[in-house]
């Protein structure tokens, strides 16, 4: 994700960082070759002449320009509910700190040196795992070596044969749960409320995987790819008879519009990656790891990550 104030004057003009365009620039630079070409000739192709208007270009750019605001709306309510499911995560994760040392009932407070030994540190340290295994499941990644420090030996063992690591950490909290209960740890109207955020965080978790397994429609999203292009493309022989010289600059301002709201969907269709406007999954894992650890008085807290080049991860 980008994170820096919005600049102003002529550095708008030449960001690159975060902008779409070194995306789109191969396909932006061929239209305007193109424009450019079909300039100098006139609109001749060999021996004939290609006569368009610009109406037929009217009515079908209104359209294109609705249905690829349409697209990006529906891609960016993907995004903002990918946004709102890991920020219900990070309090979820508070919260169930804060009951399991509060609810879960041991002569000793829950602190980090008693080690995965004491159920509620235990519990506490799955927490964090979970949204680390939830984050590399989304982005198909190895999350070993961030989960080990974190499980009992034979728990992490055990993980290594599941095909759903977050739903296998899931297991062992209601298992952990279930025996504060049976050892009279807990209430059971208390312990209630502890499973119900560990349900709120199993949805959190569903909500994120139901996003990355059901993406745009492919033939939608090719159609309007189609469309953008043929339309750039051919534009230049509906402009070169009405504004000359000016075709190549006109066709690629449009171009840059069309071409850039039709890849910018494309980012943010699927907010779970690494591309530069995405979600940045490591830093909010980061902020629950932090919080946490600071819960138990873990003297290895991680600090915060921060934007590189204004790119937070």
């Amino acid at each position: 994700m980008i994170v820096r104030s919005r600049p102003s004057g002529l550095k708008m003009f030449l960001l690159l960082r975060g902008s779409i365009l070194p995306r789109i620039l191969p396909s932006l630079i061929a239209t305007t070759v193109i424009a450019t070409g079909v300039t100098l000739t006139h609109g001749d192709l060999f021996a004939l002449k290609i006569t368009l208007t610009t109406i037929p270009f009217t009515l079908i750019g209104l359209p294109l320009a609705i249905f690829l605001g349409f697209r990006n709306n529906v891609a960016y309510d993907r995004f903002w509910e990918a946004r709102k499911l890991w920020g219900e995560l990070v309090h979820k994760s508070r919260s169930l700190s804060r009951q399991c040392q509060s609810l879960i009932a041991y002569a000793e407070l829950a602190q980090a040196s008693r080690g995965l030994v004491d159920l509620r540190v235990r519990m506490i340290y799955r927490a964090i795992a979970f949204a680390h295994a939830l984050r590399h499941q989304l982005r198909d990644t190895d999350a070993q070596t961030e989960l080990k420090g974190l499980l009992l030996e034979s728990e992490w063992q055990q993980l290594q044969k599941a095909s759903n690591k977050p739903d296998f950490l899931m297991q062992k909290m209601g298992q952990d749960l279930a025996q504060s209960l049976k050892e009279g740890r807990i209430e059971s109207c208390l312990a209630a409320g502890i499973d119900t955020t560990l349900s709120a965080m199993t949805a959190a978790a569903g909500g994120c995987e139901r996003i990355k397994s059901t993406p745009i429609p492919f033939s939608y999203t090719l159609l309007l790819h189609r469309t953008a292009y043929l339309y750039c493309f051919l534009l230049p022989f509906g402009l070169v008879d009405s504004i000359g010289f000016m075709t190549p600059f006109v066709v690629a301002i449009v171009a840059y519009t069309f071409f850039g709201l039709d890849a910018l969907g494309d980012e943010i269709e699927e907010p779970f990656g690494m591309d530069a406007n995405d979600l940045p999954l490591n830093a909010i894992c980061r902020t629950i790891e932090l919080n946490l650890r600071e819960s138990l008085g873990d003297e290895h807290a991680p600090a915060p990550l921060v934007p590189v080049n204004y790119c937070l991860t």
